[in-house]
């Protein structure tokens, strides 16, 4: 249950088993009021639906009822069927087309989806959830063959034809190949649900649910198998339980409850209001730190969803379409006719059975120290992996002290981690916080002692081994990440208003390097000759090689370092330098530029400029810094593409300031 306990293999699954779920969500959320919307029509204009129960006369198979509802003398029409074949499945398709891709892949995406639902028999979601983001991908590959290849005048012909062709050819392979294995997958799946249905054994699946919202793996559940088969289940016999597994609100509500009546200090006075949040907002993730704070409470919660589970399928209850957010409103407005009863039931009992093993549990508690609220927080943000949005609802803005030191951390600390720490400085610098100290350092010598570390996603779970204290912040994009702004949020509720430290600003003080020092004209190439990273790679470090900075054996320090973590920083720059073990084979500090006429794919995004970076110490930073807001600069970077000599180039990042 604790993050900073799991070992690195365990932390690593979880980790993408969250960003599977991310990725699932983030094609479902977007499209859920089309899912309410069909739930609704469905509700309203089905045979069985509200409109036709009501009123007698609109029972006339050949009225306007029957003529929406698609029943009657209109069996094969109607809305409610087109929708839920055609128009959802494209959507969530064109979605993730769209996350790969923009609009042209959410062109392709739309297309090649039309093929797993055209060679399907069922709902085509986790089809859709495939093909929509390999549509956007293969689009994007393409456009990348022959970008800037194309004579002026025949882009729009290219780029027309490139997107009909492509998408062609992906629908017709996911109507031949993917549809029908998907079909026969969702068949399978929903069997294995009607033999725990049949069995009595579908409580059961909370023991596995219940743990997994705390530990933000539902989504993967959730989007991935439960709104699928779910949704696949109400075309058929228009409701389901499953909208319910992971939705029940009771649950949570139980264990805030019990809060109220035997929790002790900020845990007690906050767990009214996460109350609010959680069951009429249903904002499920307000008590995932009450749980982390108590982490045998996750038996309250598996014992409320069981029960919730086996009410349903006890009266037979279930919903129309997904209840999101998991609100007790949305649960009421998606519950199917002759289902509010045991709905109600569900909802009430999980309450209750969670709320009874939470106080036993809470009230024989043997700890005497208040629980810490705000600790719970920010493992739940670590576990989340980003800054949640409700958790001012339970700590507050004050609740958790000021941020004074900041580390940017990276494999060997003097590469990716130096640039990402003078672009970080300079915007808390210019943001006004005084106080803040921001500097790099390599992951094997973090000691833990710092208020926030920030890290390359993918080294995120070693930095918090070695800083379990410290507020985590994984980014992707070096020079440009959204999370920047997030971390200059924090420190507007932590630290107060910028400048209302009474301390100057204390970003370290950079040793004052001439460029001529650690970038030889010799060690600047305007117009590279690799075409892959790897070759890339080869070149800057070979540069470095004839400096007499390194030794030969760094160069291959170089490419190990790239396999671990990209060293692609973000606006066309990537650094790759030699990891933590190889500083034995630097001789003195040294920087190669190179500069490539095309942009090289460094894995999947474009590099237009490689910085070979060997750093002995501290006396390339200060060309590092000027090199960060270099390419913070879209004039200073297109005065690099404009550079003629190797002057020019070492003029402009000298200049930097």
């Amino acid at each position: 249950m604790n993050a900073t306990t799991e070992t690195p293999q365990r932390a690593s699954l979880r980790v993408r088993v969250q960003q599977l779920g991310t990725a699932l969500s983030n094609m479902v959320m977007p499209n859920i009021g089309a899912f309410i919307a069909w739930g609704l029509i469905t509700a309203l204009f089905i045979k069985t639906g509200w409109l036709p129960g009501l009123f007698h006369s609109l029972q006339n198979p050949d009225g306007w009822v029957a003529h929406i509802g698609g029943w009657g003398a209109y069996e094969k029409g109607g809305i409610v069927g087109p929708m839920i074949t055609y128009l959802l499945p494209i959507l969530i398709g064109s979605t993730g087309g769209r996350m790969v891709y923009g609009t042209r892949g959410a062109v392709v995406g739309a297309i090649t989806t039309m093929g797993v639902v055209a060679g399907s028999d069922v709902p085509m979601f986790m089809g859709a959830m495939i093909m929509g983001p390999l549509g956007g991908w293969v689009i994007k590959k393409l456009d990348a063959l022959w970008d800037g290849k194309i004579r002026p005048g025949f882009e729009m012909l290219v780029n027309n034809f490139s997107a009909g062709i492509a998408g062609l050819v992906l629908a017709v392979i996911g109507f031949f190949g993917v549809g029908p294995v998907v079909s026969a997958f969702t068949r399978g799946a929903g069997h294995g649900v009607d033999f725990l249905v049949g069995h009595d054994l579908l409580p059961l699946t909370s023991i596995f649910i219940e743990p997994a919202k705390v530990l933000f793996l539902n989504n993967a559940i959730n989007h991935g198998v439960l709104t699928p088969l779910g949704t696949t289940q109400a075309l058929a016999t228009g409701k389901s339980v499953l909208f319910l597994l992971e939705a029940n609100p009771g649950p949570g509500l139980g264990i805030l409850l019990a809060f109220m009546v035997f929790g002790r200090g900020a845990a007690k006075a906050s767990a009214p209001g996460a109350a609010i949040i959680q069951f009429l907002g249903g904002i499920h993730e307000i008590y995932f730190p009450y749980v982390l704070m108590k982490p045998k409470l996750i038996a309250a919660t598996i014992l409320g969803g069981m029960t919730g589970v086996f009410i349903n399928v006890l009266f037979g209850s279930g919903l129309r379409a997904p209840a999101a957010p998991g609100s007790i409103i949305a649960v009421y407005a998606q519950t199917a006719s002759g289902s509010y009863l045991g709905v109600t039931l569900s909802v009430l009992g999980a309450a209750a059975v969670s709320f009874a093993v939470a106080s036993v549990l809470l009230k024989t508690d043997r700890a005497t120290d208040e629980p810490d609220l705000a600790a719970a927080t920010a493992e739940m943000e670590a576990l989340k992996g980003k800054r949640s949005s409700v958790a001012s609802a339970l700590v507050g803005s004050s609740a958790s002290a000021p941020i004074t030191n900041i580390v940017f951390a990276c494999d060997a600390g003097m590469g990716s981690s130096a640039m990402g720490a003078s672009v970080l400085r300079k915007k808390i610098r210019d943001a006004g916080f005084t106080g803040v100290t921001v500097v790099n350092q390599a992951i094997s010598n973090l000691t833990d002692t710092y208020g926030l570390a920030v890290t390359h996603r993918d080294l995120t779970e070693r930095a918090r081994q070695k800083t379990p204290s410290a507020i985590h912040v994984s980014v992707d994009d070096f020079m440009n990440s959204p999370r920047y702004d997030e971390i200059l949020e924090l420190l507007g509720r932590t630290n107060g208003a910028p400048g209302s430290s009474a301390e100057s600003a204390t970003a370290p003080s950079e040793p004052a390097a001439e460029s001529d020092d650690v970038l030889s004209l010799d060690s600047i190439v305007l117009a590279g000759s690799a075409t892959t990273a790897e070759a890339a790679i080869t070149e800057a470090g070979n540069l470095l090689v004839s400096a007499h900075a390194v030794d030969v054996s760094y160069v291959e320090a170089m490419h190990e370092r790239e396999k671990s973590v990209s060293t692609y920083m973000g606006n066309g720059l990537a650094i790759p330098h030699g990891t933590n073990d190889a500083k034995s084979a630097i001789r003195h500090s040294g920087i190669s530029f190179v500069r490539y006429p095309e942009p090289i794919d460094w894995n999947g995004k474009p590099a237009e400029f490689v910085v070979g970076i060997a750093g002995a110490g501290k006396d390339h930073m200060a060309l590092l810094t000027r090199i960060a807001q270099v390419f913070l600069n879209k004039d200073e970077v297109d005065r690099l593409r404009r550079a003629s000599t190797a002057e020019e180039v070492r003029a402009v990042l000298s200049e930097a300031r």
